[in-house]
């Protein structure tokens, strides 16, 4: 008898802020407040999904995002953001962060080069 495998479990919480088609005002207060609220229950990552523009018009979004993630890095809000694009093991923030927590070798979105998603690290 074979060993039963059950769903992948995800070891990133995921934050879909492209949800709703929101604006770009309403996106970047969503982001405050459910990076807020991961921060209180004691999550180290999480992983947004903002989309990049793949309609043809504007990434307006993903921008915006990307750029007030940038802003909260250096502000020492955030610990880093690593973009989708550079979510691979050849990216040394990436790696860094692979060598401290291998589970997330797992992740379906490592090495995929997808600029809809960035992860957040606290």
């Amino acid at each position: 008898m074979g060993a039963r495998r059950g769903p992948r479990k995800s070891f990133i919480s995921t934050i879909n802020l492209e949800d709703g088609m929101p604006s770009v005002p309403q996106a970047l207060s969503r982001l405050s407040t459910e990076l807020a609220q991961a921060r209180q229950q004691g999550q180290r990552l999480v992983k947004l999904i903002h989309g990049y523009g793949s309609s043809g018009v504007g990434g307006d979004l993903r921008f915006a995002i990307q750029r007030q993630l940038l802003e909260m890095q250096e502000n020492g809000a955030i610990q880093a953001c690593i973009f989708g694009e550079d979510w691979a093991i050849s990216d040394t923030r990436t790696w860094k962060l692979l060598q401290s927590r291998p589970e997330l070798k797992s992740d379906p979105h490592l090495g995929q080069k997808n600029r809809g998603i960035t992860l957040v690290v606290f």
